[in-house]
């Protein structure tokens, strides 16, 4: 049994992760601040701790009290999009509170730094994206995920602090925030079918990604540290096979037995196909994606119908409101 951290755990992987490493018999906390998770989200047998990776003091508290052997850092605002309009909050939420936790792992000789970053650090125009590219991330959400990278990588040389750095991409499934309008599109797609509203998708349609279930994804990242080849190692992880959104609608829409019903919105900045190569992961870890979209999205439809659908939350602090999608404007937003 070893002593865990794993921030982010009101979240939705953050959640499937901690509650992997209790089933392995691990002593968990989970430090959250519910600002995109759920209490309810924080699996029975967690230590459940309310507050912010930008709280030095409350970090430090808890480290002195527990001696952490391993840290599992889920705690991000994922919203990559978004993130060219709330730069200040980006930076400051993505890449300051995470060397916060890497300055307390390095003091407390923490055995293990896990880090779930992004396949956003890779950019646009390297497919399949594979591990040894060189990142060119397009927007900040990618550049603060590149930076904490680096940023481990130089603590290890220097400290010695041991790290695995996973890059998921666009996970789905239970437990997921469906009420967030500006992440996570199979989510987007069901708040609105169980809202009686069409499906709205930016541009054509056209754009490819590559959907992975929770269950491919949160099991590997949980059972990583038990694999001596994957410390100071990058992983790609999730599905193999891209979809167009306009399949993945069709998908959604099948998955709750209803006629698709889309808008198309106007184009906004983003990478057009963006998919990844894991054979890395399926060599050191055993990893290998086993959930068809079609029976992933059937497992989180029906969950979703239980749950009902989620208000979306406006962010209340768009720092540069240029070239703001119409959609993601709040009321009184110019």
């Amino acid at each position: 049994m070893a002593k865990i951290l794993v921030t982010g755990g009101a979240g939705f992987i953050g959640a499937h992760v901690a509650e992997t490493l209790i089933a392995r018999q691990h002593e968990v906390t989970v430090l959250d601040d519910l600002s995109g998770g759920f209490i309810e989200n924080v699996p029975r047998g967690a230590a459940f701790v309310e507050g912010t990776i930008l709280d030095y003091p409350l970090l430090a508290s808890l480290f002195e009290r527990h001696g952490y052997e391993y840290v599992f850092h889920l705690a991000a605002y994922a919203a990559e999009g978004l993130s060219h309009f709330i730069k200040r909050f980006n930076y400051e939420n993505n890449l300051i509170g995470s060397v916060n936790l890497i300055n307390l792992s390095v003091l407390h000789r923490v055995k293990c730094f896990v880090f779930t970053s992004s396949i956003a650090v890779y950019g646009k125009n390297q497919l399949p994206m594979t591990e040894d590219l060189m990142p060119q991330p397009e927007d900040p959400y990618g550049i603060a995920k590149h930076a904490v990278e680096q940023d481990l990588k130089v603590s290890h040389e220097m400290f010695g602090l041991k790290f695995i750095i996973f890059r998921p991409h666009n996970v789905y499934g239970e437990k997921q925030n469906i009420g967030d309008k500006y992440r996570n599109v199979v989510g987007i797609f069901m708040n609105q079918i169980l809202q009686g509203q069409p499906m709205t998708i930016f541009g054509d349609g056209n754009q490819k990604r590559a959907f992975s279930h929770i269950d491919d994804v949160a099991p590997v990242i949980a059972r990583s540290i038990e694999v001596p080849e994957a410390y100071n190692q990058v992983f790609n992880i999730g599905a193999d096979h891209p979809y167009s959104v306009n399949d993945l609608a069709e998908a959604v829409a099948k998955a709750f037995n209803v006629k698709p019903c889309l808008i198309h919105l106007e184009q906004r900045n983003e990478v057009q196909e963006a998919y990844s190569d894991h054979e890395k992961a399926r060599v050191v870890l055993g990893a290998a994606p086993r959930v068809s979209l079609e029976a992933g999205l059937s497992r989180m439809a029906e969950w979703a119908r239980k749950h009902g659908a989620r208000k979306s939350r406006e962010f209340g602090n768009i720092e540069v409101p240029i070239n703001l999608p119409p959609s993601w404007r709040a009321a009184g937003q110019g």
